[in-house]
């Protein structure tokens, strides 16, 4: 989620401004794409390709989405939304830092890891999409990294951390960590994403302290 700029390294408001897809017909139609996308990258990947794996018609794609590129975009949004959406509902429920802190990364841990194909494609084919849309995404990483920093910020405020690391410096460390999650993790791997997340979530506390 996080780039080399700290100031991409998450979410400032992008997520809020269009919905998620859910209507059956696009949901097949992204479905498609990722899976090519995944399989034969985005170049390799044609509008007919996706059209012929999500059995709909040229027509019904373009009803939708206007280009490759804005399926690029909305495999990302769809993620993205959802992880906005956990960090709000944690907000919401005006937890201590410590325990919002430890919530927002499982959360995040547990969400990447589900959508694992979704982050891999993202992540190796963002550069293609266009200005508008880069900047978007660019605006939904700023709205998460500044809003994960105000929390150890708070925490440090109130003495729940005392660390003397500055909270910007936290925050690139721990959403990066979940930022690499794309090129090694493995749903089939030895360690269950719920064991990753806990234990990600106690190093980063632990640094904390």
């Amino acid at each position: 989620m996080t780039e080399t700029q700290p100031t991409d390294a998450a979410a400032d408001g992008g997520a809020d401004s269009a919905p998620v897809r859910r209507s059956p017909v696009e949901r097949r139609i992204l479905d498609a794409a990722l899976r090519l996308f995944a399989e034969r990258g985005f170049d390799g990947t044609s509008v007919q390709g996706i059209v012929e794996a999500a059995e709909v018609t040229k027509g019904a794609l373009y009803h939708y989405f206007d280009s490759k590129d804005a399926l690029l975009y909305e495999i990302y949004h769809s993620l993205i939304a959802r992880q906005l959406a956990d960090l709000d509902a944690v907000l919401a429920e005006g937890l201590a830092p410590r325990e919002a802190v430890r919530k927002v990364l499982t959360g995040l841990i547990l969400s990447t890891a589900e959508h694992i194909d979704e982050a891999k494609v993202f992540g190796r084919e963002m550069h293609r999409l266009d200005d508008a849309r880069m900047h978007a995404v660019r605006a939904d990483r700023r709205r998460y990294h500044r809003t994960f920093r105000g929390l150890v910020e708070q925490g440090k405020r109130d003495g729940s951390f005392t660390t003397p690391t500055p909270a910007e410096t936290v925050t690139i460390v721990a959403l990066g960590m979940v930022n690499q999650l794309p090129r090694w993790y493995r749903a089939d791997g030895p360690k269950p994403a719920a064991d990753l997340a806990a234990e990600v979530a106690d190093f980063i506390l632990a640094a904390l302290d």
